[in-house]
């Protein structure tokens, strides 16, 4: 399901963690998750939001709410050297807090 910042924003008192999921090298799209359930995160024009700069996205989401955040990373390793065997979802999660950042990224 997705959310606008407005929508997203207006729940903040539900929201349990930030996905920040890497999608291609310096492309990033963010999640919300609200009771167990993942949100894709939109533009209050409802274009999904994206960010070319993980601390651009970071700016974005604290503007929200001061919640723990993921980076989250897919890999198709194994589908670009072929493994024949049923390949997993070779996901990665990395915690990336809920400090606040520095005044000189702000």
């Amino acid at each position: 399901m997705k959310m606008t910042l407005k929508q997203t924003k207006a729940r903040s008192s539900h929201i349990e963690r930030f996905i920040i999921e890497s999608v291609d090298l310096s492309l990033y799209i963010a999640h919300a998750v609200i009771d167990g359930e993942e949100h894709l995160l939109a533009e209050n024009d409802g274009k999904i939001l994206k960010r070319k700069n993980i601390l651009e996205m970071k700016r974005c989401l604290k503007a929200i709410i001061e919640v723990e955040l993921t980076l989250r990373q897919r890999s198709a390793y194994d589908e670009m050297v072929g493994h024949s065997y049923a390949a997993s979802a070779n996901t990665m999660e990395l915690p990336l807090g809920n400090q606040p950042l520095p005044e000189w990224l702000q």
